[in-house]
C-alpha cells in the first residue's frame, strides 16, 4: 500500500501524482486502441459482464491502470469522428488540464475559506459571461452549475418568487389562480421537472406549439396568455430556447421578449446549447434579443469544449436573487461578510461545489472569443457539409437546415412504399445495429405530433476536428445500416 494513500496536495501533492498519471495516461491509450472505434461492440449485456470480469480482476496497486482501461475501452468517446449523436462535446485537452488542478486541490465555493482564490476567480468569470450575453455586469448576478437542468430550476424558482412570493402557499391558491409556465413543444424536459420540483406540478407548463424546425410559435403564445388570462390562472414565466436539442433552433427572441413584457412575465431563455453562438461572429446574430430575458442557461460543455459540468445561470438584476440567499454561521456568518469576506453560499442552490468556473477561465485566456468562435464556425460548416450530403443522398431525407451544429435526417427508403411504422422501424433499429457493432453512434428522435412516422436519426457535430470525408463516411454507414435492416 506505500504510495497508495498520498494525498493530491500540498508541496509533496504533484509528485505523488506523477507515476499515477503516467498510468492513468498509458491505460486511456491503451483502452482506445483496444476500443478501435466510437463505442465498444457488443450489447449492453456484453459490456456489463466485460465490467463485472474487470472489476474481479482488478486488485492492489495496478487497479488504477486496469479500471482506466476499461473505462477507455467501454466508452462512447466523443472525440471519434463517429461519435455523433448527443450534445456531449470533446473536451478540450486545455481544459481537461485545468481540470485536473482543480480535482488535486479540492476547493469547495461554499465559503471564502475553502476556496479563496476560486471565489474571487468565479465572480470575475460571471461578469465576463454577464456581459457575453448582453447584461450589465454591475447589476447582473449567476453562478456556476451542473447545467441546464439545474439552471432552469433556478431561473423558473426565482420566477416564482418574483411573481408569487416565496412564501406562497399553493394549495391555498384557488384553482383559477393557479400559476402556468409557457414553453414550446421543443424545449427541454428539465422545464416539467423543474415545475413539479417547485410544486407547481407538471400540468403548470402550458405546450406551445412549433414550426417545422421547431422554433416556438409568436401567434399561438398570445392566444396561450389570452387563454390563461381567461382561465383567471397566472402566467408565472415563458421559457425561450437558444438551441433546442434536436434541431438546435432558435425561438424567435424579440417576439417572445415583447409578449412577456406585456404580460409582466418572468422570461428565461434556455441557451444551454445556443448560449455557443455567442463566440462566433457568423452566428451570434442569431441570439439577438437574449439581453431581454430575465434569467438565461449555458451550458459550455456542450459548445464551449469543457469537461462536465460547466453550466452557468444569470440573472439580469441581482436583486431578483433574494429569495436565494441563505446565511449559515459556520459558512458565512455576517460578521465574516461585514470584515469583507465574501460568500457564494446564496448564489447556488448547492452547498459543497467544485470551482467549475476555473476551467473555463483558462481556457477563455488561452484563446480567447476568436479562438472559441473558430471552432463553432467549424462544427457549422460541418453540418451544412452534412446536410449537403444528406440531400445529395437519395436514400436520405433531411428534416430542415442545420441552424447550429445539429443535422436530423432519416433514412427515407424505408419509407418508400411502405407503412410510416415500417420507416420509424428500421430507422430506430439501423441506429441499434450501427452501435451493437461499434461502428458510429448516431441519434435517434420523434418530430412534435401523434401516430407514427415520426422517428428521425440525428448529428451532433461537435468535434471540430472531424474532416468532411469523415462526416461522409458516417453517412455512408447509415445507409449500409438501413439497407442491411431493411433487407435481412
Amino acid at each position: 500500500m506505500v504510495g497508495l494513500t498520498e494525498l493530491s496536495g500540498g508541496v509533496g501533492g504533484p509528485e505523488a501524482l506523477r507515476p499515477l498519471l503516467a498510468q492513468v495516461l498509458a491505460a486511456l491509450t491503451a483502452g482506445a486502441v483496444r476500443r478501435g472505434g466510437p463505442v465498444p461492440a457488443g450489447e449492453p449485456v456484453v459490456i456489463g459482464e466485460v465490467v463485472r470480469e474487470a472489476l474481479a480482476r482488478a486488485q492492489g496497486p495496478g487497479a488504477l491502470g486496469q479500471l482506466v482501461e476499461l473505462l477507455a475501452h467501454g466508452a462512447a468517446d466523443p472525440a471519434d469522428p463517429a461519435c455523433a449523436a448527443h450534445l456531449h462535446c470533446p473536451p478540450l485537452a486545455l481544459a481537461v488540464a485545468a481540470d485536473l488542478a482543480v480535482s488535486a486541490l479540492n476547493p469547495s465555493q461554499d465559503s471564502w475559506d475553502q476556496a479563496p482564490a476560486a471565489t474571487a476567480l468565479e465572480a470575475e468569470l460571471l461578469a465576463e459571461m454577464a456581459q457575453l450575453v448582453g447584461f450589465r455586469p454591475d447589476r447582473a448576478a449567476g453562478v456556476l452549475t451542473t447545467g441546464g437542468t439545474e439552471s432552469n430550476l433556478m431561473g423558473l424558482m426565482l420566477a416564482r418568487d418574483q411573481r408569487l412570493g416565496p412564501d406562497v402557499e399553493l394549495n391555498g391558491l384557488p384553482r383559477s389562480g393557479r400559476p402556468r409556465i409557457l414553453a414550446s413543444e421543443a424545449a427541454h424536459f428539465s422545464v416539467q421537472r423543474a415545475a413539479a420540483l417547485l410544486g407547481l406540478g407538471e400540468r403548470a407548463v402550458r405546450v406551445i406549439p412549433v414550426d417545422r424546425q421547431l422554433r416556438m410559435d409568436p401567434a399561438a403564445l398570445a392566444d396561450a396568455f389570452a387563454e390563461i388570462g381567461w382561465e383567471g390562472a397566472t402566467p408565472v414565466a415563458v421559457v425561450a430556447t437558444a438551441g433546442t436539442t434536436d434541431t438546435g433552433a432558435i425561438d424567435p427572441l424579440h417576439a417572445v421578449a415583447d409578449l412577456a413584457a406585456r404580460h409582466g412575465t418572468w422570461l428565461h431563455v434556455d441557451a444551454a446549447y445556443g448560449g455557443g453562438a455567442l463566440f462566433s461572429d457568423r452566428l451570434a446574430p442569431l441570439l439577438d434579443g437574449l439581453d431581454r430575458a430575465d434569467s438565461i442557461s449555458l451550458d459550455w460543455h456542450k459548445l464551449g469544449w469543457q469537461p462536465a459540468a460547466a453550466g452557468v445561470f444569470l440573472v439580469r438584476d441581482a436583486r431578483t436573487y433574494a429569495s436565494l440567499a441563505r446565511r449559515a454561521v459556520y459558512l458565512n456568518p455576517a460578521d465574516d461578510e461585514d470584515a469583507g469576506y465574501p460568500s457564494l453560499l446564496g448564489q447556488s442552490l448547492r452547498t459543497t461545489r467544485r470551482p467549475d468556473a476555473f476551467k473555463l477561465a483558462v481556457t477563455l485566456r488561452a484563446l480567447g472569443r476568436e479562438g472559441l468562435g473558430e471552432l463553432v464556425d467549424r462544427c457549422h460548416d460541418l453540418a451544412r457539409k452534412a446536410a449537403e450530403l444528406v440531400r445529395a443522398e437519395s436514400e436520405l431525407e433531411l428534416h430542415c437546415d442545420p441552424i447550429l451544429t445539429t443535422v436530423v435526417f432519416r433514412y427515407a427508403a424505408a419509407s418508400a412504399g411502405a407503412a410510416a411504422e415500417d420507416s420509424d422501424h428500421v430507422n430506430a433499429e439501423l441506429r441499434r445495429r450501427l452501435l451493437r457493432t461499434g461502428r458510429a453512434v448516431v441519434g435517434r428522435t420523434e418530430l412534435p405530433g401523434t401516430g407514427p412516422g415520426r422517428v428521425r436519426l440525428k448529428l451532433t457535430l461537435l468535434n471540430p476536428h472531424t474532416t468532411e470525408r469523415e462526416v461522409a463516411a458516417l453517412l455512408s454507414a447509415v445507409v449500409a445500416s438501413g439497407r442491411a435492416v431493411r433487407n435481412p
